[in-house]
């Protein structure tokens, strides 16, 4: 008589290794990291030169959009006030009024965020100009690549079928389920949306704004300006860009972490990315 034939279910292997991430993109990506603290603490220093935000060409000192200030109490304490419209709030120890070598100073962003720590205009200009032509040359070669290898069309164009699942891959998200086996290889429709947001909205149009700024492309090109609405509106607009970026890279990091940062964090660095595999047939034991 013979041996029953072993029926058991295959046992899949707890997780996979695949290749996510090209070399170019591991690039970009860090370079990008490193440019944008630049922007950003630069930024925050020229911004410290006059913090206050207007709409149209001239700077109306009296009705600013928003401001940040500091102003000193009847007992003598300096306290921060940021101003948003009519509406005004304590900000001290970090907007207004900050700690500069342990004592509080009259200062819009405090030192740690700034680039130069001290206050220095020219400084915080030419670190900014630097790190924007940078960003420009950067972003061109990864989109040259990109485009040349279809990474675009390919990886982050979304398709009709994917737009559709818009609002169930939004609750997944919500609900911290984020896809296994194949469906972890790609970006959902969310990523792809929000990376095309970014790359062909937010970053041209922060580019743009920054040109905007600038008296000598405003006598080149006057209808640059003239489509920003004024000098002051292209500097408004370019603080709300650098603020929705800067929110993009909060949420960003918060879905790194969630879906679990090392493995995304080798992925950005090695290009490897671990799959826990799907189950082959309904019923068949394994890892999901």
């Amino acid at each position: 008589m013979s041996a029953p034939a072993d029926t058991a279910a295959p046992v899949l292997p707890s997780f996979v290794m695949v290749k996510r991430h090209a070399l170019v993109t591991r690039i970009a990506h860090w370079v990008n990291v490193l440019l944008m603290s630049l922007l950003l603490m630069s930024g925050l220093q020229i911004l410290n030169a006059h913090p206050a935000l207007y709409w149209g060409q001239q700077s109306d000192f009296a009705h600013p959009l928003a401001s940040i200030a500091s102003q000193e109490t009847a007992d003598g304490r300096l306290v921060g006030v940021t101003t948003v419209g009519t509406r005004a709030f304590d900000t001290t120890g970090f907007l207004g009024a900050s700690y500069f070598d342990s004592e509080i100073t009259d200062r819009a962003f405090p030192s740690w965020i700034t680039l130069p720590g001290g206050q220095s205009l020219g400084l915080g200009r030419r670190w900014h100009f630097l790190a924007a032509w940078l960003f420009v040359v950067n972003g061109a070669i990864y989109l040259m690549w990109s485009f040349l290898r279809r990474h675009v069309q390919r990886d982050l164009w979304p398709m009709r079928s994917e737009l559709r699942l818009i609002g169930s891959t939004l609750q997944h998200h919500l609900l911290l389920r984020f896809p296994r086996g194949k469906a972890a290889r790609h970006y959902n429709v969310l990523q792809k949306l929000s990376y095309l947001s970014v790359v062909f909205g937010a970053l041209p149009l922060m580019v743009l704004t920054g040109l905007g700024m600038s008296p000598r492309v405003n006598a080149q090109w006057p209808l640059l300006l003239t489509l920003l609405q004024g000098r002051q509106s292209a500097r408004t607009l370019h603080f709300l860009v650098a603020a929705s970026l800067l929110l993009f890279v909060f949420v960003h990091v918060a879905m790194v972490i969630a879906t679990g940062f090392w493995n995304e964090f080798r992925s950005m660095v090695t290009g490897h990315y671990a799959i826990t595999p799907e189950r082959r047939k309904a019923g068949e034991t394994g890892h999901e």
